[in-house]
């Protein structure tokens, strides 16, 4: 039976949350970047591990698992979870940027910004499950849905490709003015509360609208990577726990990137090529099979490519001589 392989994987995910939260980051601390690359670490190898339980799911069909008339076998269904969960972790780098504009603009201290991804991420695998499940829906009904998510994707990496400096301005958020209008937000700090008395009032603080922020940015990144979920899998169940265990390790991705921003000025251009790559697989999905091995070769290939030549240009810049006049 079906629903009992999606009860297990929320029960594993959600005790993966309280465990962090609750036991790991009890305290809202500040996350240096060392111990943000070890936690990275270690949520890139809870979801690789993951895909173990996926392969003996479809292959052995554990608890009565049945994933339709095309039924994949282990190797598929692993090769296509890790494909989907490194393009989507991968392309929640460029989200990464944008969330730190929010928090230098919302001016939240480093301290609690785990709070706010924390509870993000909560919000974010609610937003992401009904994107999901309606592209599932337009897919599976209309065969040139592959046409206009692949043309999404295209559009995507040459408007990301034509707007590299454009950053993101929470100032100008419908959002963040609709919030205003519908309840009382404080300008003061309640500690790592989401919620104040102010005047003997209940109000909102920063800090809750800084998670409604990162909530709509997660939203507005998802309409480029569920797209280019898809074209690599449509099974519901392997789209849906790719984008969850990525969506779990942009926490600490976060501070790990946040801190070494310098260092991966190259990856912006290795998402374009991911973008555009898998645009092109999209388009072409009834005309040409690209095997997922190659899809999570070329994904790999990009990305690896990106993090070395930026690694290569900061040590490059580090050893240039300083011209000094005089």
């Amino acid at each position: 039976m079906n629903l009992l392989i999606w009860i297990a994987f929320f029960v594993i995910f959600i005790s993966v949350l309280v465990l962090d939260l609750g036991v790991l980051h009890r305290e809202s601390k500040e996350m240096k970047v060392p111990q943000a690359l070890g936690w990275t670490l270690v949520w890139v190898l809870t979801a690789l591990s993951f895909s173990g339980l996926v392969y003996g799911v479809y292959e052995h069909h554990w608890l009565g698992w049945r994933s339709g008339a095309d039924s994949l076998s282990g190797s598929e269904a692993m090769i296509q979870y890790i494909t989907g969960y490194l393009l989507e972790w991968s392309l929640s780098v460029d989200n990464i940027f944008v969330i730190a504009v929010i928090f230098t603009f919302m001016k939240i201290p480093p301290q609690f910004q785990y709070r706010v991804l924390f509870w993000g991420i909560v919000g974010a695998i609610v937003l992401r499950g009904a994107m999901i499940a309606m592209g599932a829906a337009l897919i599976h009904a209309f065969d040139w849905m592959f046409y206009v998510f692949g043309a999404i994707l295209l559009l995507s990496a040459a408007r990301m490709l034509k707007s590299e400096e454009e950053q993101f301005d929470p100032s100008k958020s419908v959002l963040v003015r609709l919030a205003r209008r519908v309840y009382p937000v404080t300008d003061r700090l309640d500690g790592e509360r989401f919620f104040t008395i102010v005047d003997g009032a209940r109000a909102a603080t920063p800090l809750f609208v800084t998670l409604l922020l990162v909530d709509f940015a997660d939203v507005v990144f998802a309409v480029d990577s569920i797209p280019a979920i898809f074209a690599v899998t449509q099974d519901p169940f392997l789209v849906f726990t790719s984008n969850a265990f990525a969506i779990l390790g942009l926490r600490a991705l976060y501070f790990a990137i946040a801190g070494l921003m310098i260092m991966f000025k190259y990856i912006k251009i290795s998402l374009i090529f991911i973008l555009a790559f898998v645009g092109v697989k999209m388009m072409l999905h009834h005309h040409m099979e690209i095997p997922h091995a190659v899809s999570l070769g070329a994904i790999v290939g990009f990305l690896a490519i990106g993090i070395l030549a930026s690694v290569m240009s900061a040590r490059r810049s580090q050893k240039a001589p300083v011209d000094v006049d005089g």
